[in-house]
């Protein structure tokens, strides 16, 4: 049997025309120049590349397509995009400026038959899937620490979908939206725990593995990489087939390269450059 290689992606978060990082999509500060970010990603051996335009949809406005096109004239691994993609002419401008997939989340929730359009006009491989989700306790109640252990024994405690960059829930659970969307033609999701976005304590491994064991589509982990670590623990304890990380990489912690080697070392299959 051929083992597919894990990937390594790194993410530019992007408010402003800057790449920015925060915690729990919070205390947001700046992480450089998208465009030179990119190309340094591209040359340090990274798979993939993922831009979000973080307040797009929130504002209610169209992805930077101009940001777009520098950033995918400056890089040659494949490209995704999103933030603020709401049709099809919205996911049609990105990919002419060079994206080669286009991410949708809030637009998705809002109207689902756009991932289904969206995979017949440009294919199954260019339609990804993002889900932001986030603990939540069905009765919403807000209950002590003691409290909500007992209602996680009693399977009372779910994953939630949030949208609008993370700030709005929905009430919908992750793991049957990320069912759903795969029925509606999504060729890969992108699933980001709220939780545990910029802790670097390690990515949710059981909301992962439980998205993992739901689909048949490649799932791209996102939220709380610290180090190598924790990319190992992901690809071992769960079915993912992607890591993406931003801050670790953002602030020189790790390279693409550094995080490759270990896993090699480790067992883990890997491209390496």
């Amino acid at each position: 049997m051929i083992l597919l290689a894990k990937r390594i992606i790194p993410c530019l978060d992007v408010d402003k025309g800057r790449v920015v990082k925060g915690i729990h999509f919070k205390d947001i500060r700046d992480a450089g120049d998208p465009v030179e970010l990119a190309k340094h990603y591209s040359n340090d051996c990274a798979d993939e590349l993922v831009f979000l335009d973080i307040t797009a949809s929130e504002e209610h406005r169209a992805t930077m397509v101009e940001v777009v096109k520098s950033v995918a004239r400056a890089i040659d691994i494949p490209f995704t995009v999103g933030g603020g993609i709401r049709s099809m002419d919205d996911a049609r401008a990105i990919l002419l400026a060079g994206a080669d997939k286009v991410s949708v989340n809030t637009a998705a929730v809002k109207n689902p038959s756009l991932i289904t359009e969206l995979k017949d006009v440009f294919g199954k491989q260019c339609v990804v899937v993002a889900i932001d989700a986030k603990r939540s306790i069905r009765d919403g109640d807000g209950e002590r620490e003691m409290e909500s252990k007992r209602k996680r024994e009693r399977g009372e405690i779910f994953y939630e979908v949030y949208i609008y960059g993370g700030k709005r829930p929905t009430g919908m659970d992750a793991v049957e939206w990320a069912r759903r969307v795969e029925s509606l033609g999504a060729g890969e999701l992108l699933l980001t725990s709220i939780d545990k976005d910029g802790t670097k304590d390690g990515y949710d491994l059981e909301l992962t593995a439980q998205v993992c064991k739901a689909v048949n589509i490649p799932v791209i982990a996102s939220g709380g990489a610290g180090g190598p670590e924790h990319m190992l623990a992901l690809f071992r304890e769960t079915g993912a087939d992607a890591a993406l990380a931003a801050s670790i990489f953002h602030y020189g912690e790790y390279t693409v390269r550094d995080v490759k080697r270990y896993l090699k070392d480790n067992g883990v299959e890997v491209r390496i450059c």
